[in-house]
């Protein structure tokens, strides 16, 4: 059965969270994907595709470029967009360099992340990423959609980790692309500016849980996991710590 896989630090290729990830992989979910781990953060850069169309997307391309095209020259897919889940430095910090270099559009994320592109340049320098600041061909909301090839996501606004934050929902194969909002065990930090800790936990009650507990998410850092294990067992989220058992 195919798998959901991650590229290894060595540059091999690994097979990863597998018994959660075979739903998201049947032949008819009409998307697959993989993850490129990038930066120095270990940044989820994450490349879906559709398997009618063979067109992907790549999901926050913080740095590390050739790796990530190699990844996408590995699966044999085509490029159309690049789409952004909040513009922190290990997220977005490749996005201007790639979107100029093969000519894509830019989606996402909400204006409100306007804050953090702006300085996107100093944020670099901080961790010795070479960013630009870029303009998105396309700001998203949360009741907006995005395609990759013949599919369809939907797009939710996640404020909280940045007020910009939005996630990408693929309903068929019940996958969700999630940033930093939520990880296997943690949250996302809410201590940058304009983070908001209720606003986070608010985002991840209200935007995330209604998605449904079988649905597996790619975290902005950090292995798979689903909203369900997380409603169960995290210790900032889970319904027994939110008061909700």
């Amino acid at each position: 059965m195919p798998l959901f896989f991650q590229t290894c630090a060595d540059g091999a290729t690994c097979a990863i969270s597998a018994a959660i990830m075979n739903d998201v992989q049947q032949p008819d979910t009409g998307l697959r994907g993989m993850v490129v781990p990038v930066t120095p953060l270990q940044q989820n850069c994450s490349i879906l595709w559709c398997t009618n169309s063979n067109k992907a997307a790549v999901i926050d391309p913080g740095g590390d470029l050739d790796n990530i095209l190699g990844a996408v020259e590995q699966n044999d897919v085509e490029l159309e967009k690049i789409l952004v889940t909040h513009a922190h430095i290990d997220h977005a910090g490749g996005v201007a360099e790639l979107a100029e270099r093969l000519s894509l559009p830019i989606e996402g994320p909400h204006p409100e992340d306007q804050f953090w592109i702006d300085r996107i340049e100093e944020s670099g320098s901080k961790y010795g990423i070479n960013a630009q600041a870029f303009e998105p061909d396309r700001w998203l909301d949360g009741q907006d959609t995005v395609t990759i090839g013949e599919q369809m996501l939907s797009v939710r606004h996640c404020p909280g980790h940045t007020p910009g934050h939005v996630i990408f929902h693929h309903a068929p194969s019940q996958l969700a692309a999630v940033g930093d909002v939520l990880f296997q065990g943690s949250i996302g930090r809410s201590d940058f500016p304009r983070g908001n800790h209720e606003e986070l936990i608010n985002s991840i009650v209200t935007q995330l849980w209604p998605l449904g507990d079988d649905v597996t998410f790619i975290p902005g850092h950090g292995p798979l996991s689903t909203f369900g294990h997380e409603r169960q067992t995290n210790p900032f989220v889970c319904d027994t710590a939110l008061g909700r058992a």
